[in-house]
């Protein structure tokens, strides 16, 4: 064989090799960009953030989780109905905070076609109403409200606006002929209201929610609720946009075994409002705490 025949060969063998060790590095790791089982944790999911306490708590806690595994999570901060809204474009990949049967149901009513909302909830003892300081004894009842219109200067001090819950208020107003207006703002500026309210001993009444931190901060109270208008107890529940599913099988069931008992949740919230100007660290404090936990809803 000549040297000119010899150096052609020698380069066809090694043109061989790089194209057999390209395809290997490509079908393994995906590396070529395609995502399959195996290499799914290279993803991007998105995942709706409300300002709202325990809403910070999970999300953080699902960024943790799935950044451990690799996804490259993005928390995208929308009020409640632009985030229905994007869930159902397909433009957010999770919601992970919907009250049934009462607080979002309109949007549930809306959007259940458009969006795959889970069967099982991941808390089961959720509470809303509107709530006073304890040291009002004279208010107990919403029906108590309007004979203390002058007390409160007729407003309950409410939060963002698109939330089910302030939809529910507003409908309240309606169901017990209550002469107030509901302040619209946002949670942290109704927090900040109630506890100056309570730290200079004044009236104040607030659509609120349990499982929250502010009941363990300032004495409050919920009023009775007679007619029902909040509902009794609420279940909290996830949604994802249609295809989730198929494209990231394996979160979707890490997803729908998730599950918080009152305790989790409250420590989660803890460690987040401790961690509060940077949450994801105390959503890391959490998991590596709760390994047993996450086991769980990762088989």
């Amino acid at each position: 064989m000549s040297f000119r025949r010899m150096t052609q060969f020698i380069l066809f063998i090694l043109i061989l090799f790089v194209l057999a060790a390209c395809g290997s590095t490509s079908g393994s790791d995906g590396s070529d960009g395609t995502t399959s089982e195996s290499n799914e944790g290279k993803g991007k999911i998105t995942i709706g953030q409300i300002n709202w306490p325990e809403n910070i708590a999970v999300t953080n806690l699902w960024k943790a989780i799935l950044e451990d595994e690799g996804y490259d999570v993005e928390l995208k901060l929308l009020e409640m109905g632009p985030q229905m809204a994007a869930l159902a474009s397909g433009d957010l990949d999770v919601a992970p905070e919907i009250w049934l049967p009462v607080q979002d149901k309109s949007y549930y009513e809306k959007y259940k076609d458009e969006a795959n909302f889970f069967e099982n909830p991941w808390y089961e003892n959720g509470k809303v109403g509107l709530a006073v300081p304890t040291y009002m004894e004279d208010v107990n009842s919403m029906e108590d409200l309007n004979e203390s219109k002058d007390k409160f200067n007729g407003e309950i001090i409410g939060f963002e606006s698109g939330a089910g819950t302030m939809l529910v208020t507003q409908d309240v107003i309606k169901e017990y002929d209550l002469d107030y207006e509901l302040i619209g703002s946002s949670t942290a500026a109704m927090i900040s209201s109630i506890k100056k309210a309570v730290e200079q001993k004044e009236p104040i009444v607030a659509p609120l929610w349990k499982p929250h931190y502010i009941f363990s901060e300032v004495d409050l109270k919920f009023l009775e609720d007679p007619k029902k208008t909040f509902g009794e107890v609420e279940k909290i529940y996830m949604a994802t946009r249609e295809g989730f599913d198929s494209d990231h099988g394996k979160v979707s069931n890490w997803l729908k075994n998730f599950k918080l008992s009152d305790k989790q949740l409250g420590e989660l919230m803890i460690n987040i409002k401790e961690n509060k100007d940077n949450p994801i660290k105390g959503a890391e404090k959490w998991v590596k705490e709760n390994q047993n936990v996450i086991e769980k809803w990762m088989k």
